[in-house]
């Protein structure tokens, strides 16, 4: 199944079933998927500046897209963390890629996740959704032979729905597989 055809399956499948479930009156009131972010922190690139490096290109694999090293807004001193620290990888996809993503995380990635039950459906009142993952090596374009460290990271889904129960629907429909 290429990335089309999951943009596709949106405009002919998810749309009709969404604007039969809220009582839509038109296509353009339906939720849309409108990017997808992964992030990284890594507070432990304080203490090791190749951390920054591996998480940047293991998160441009995962991703297909370029990732960008985040950094600090301010000096802390308890954590030794000066102002413009790189303490973060992250990569902002949307359209094709976005959906390219979304299609490999589904299919291939969770279902490789150790006793995997689905994910939990917690929403954050505005219709989006953060899913927090443990081990990048659930991805297969990683290989387990050349990690150092297991890092984790946060998946977020940003949707145009303005409810929850919107939000919801409109993953649900794309395939996550939430715990019933």
């Amino acid at each position: 199944m290429n990335t089309a055809s999951l943009k596709q399956d949106y405009q002919e499948r998810i749309v009709p079933v969404l604007m039969k479930e809220f009582g839509y009156t038109t296509v353009m009131q339906c939720p849309k998927l409108e990017k997808i972010v992964l992030n990284q922190g890594l507070g432990e690139a304080v203490a090791d500046k190749k951390i920054i490096d591996v998480a940047l290109q293991e998160m441009t694999l995962i991703a297909g897209q370029k990732a960008v090293a985040t950094l600090s807004k301010k000096d802390i001193s308890n954590f030794k963390v000066r102002k413009k620290m790189p303490i973060g990888v992250r990569v902002t996809l949307r359209g094709e890629r976005m959906y390219e993503f979304l299609e490999r995380l589904v299919r291939v990635a969770l279902p490789r996740i150790r006793d995997f039950k689905g994910i939990n459906s917690k929403m954050d009142g505005r219709g989006n959704y953060t899913l927090g993952i443990t081990e990048q090596i659930i991805f297969p374009e990683i290989n387990i032979d050349n990690i150092t460290k297991l890092l984790g990271m946060n998946i977020t889904f940003v949707t145009t729905a303005s409810t929850d129960e919107e939000g919801f629907a409109l993953l649900r429909e794309f395939g996550l597989p939430f715990k019933k």
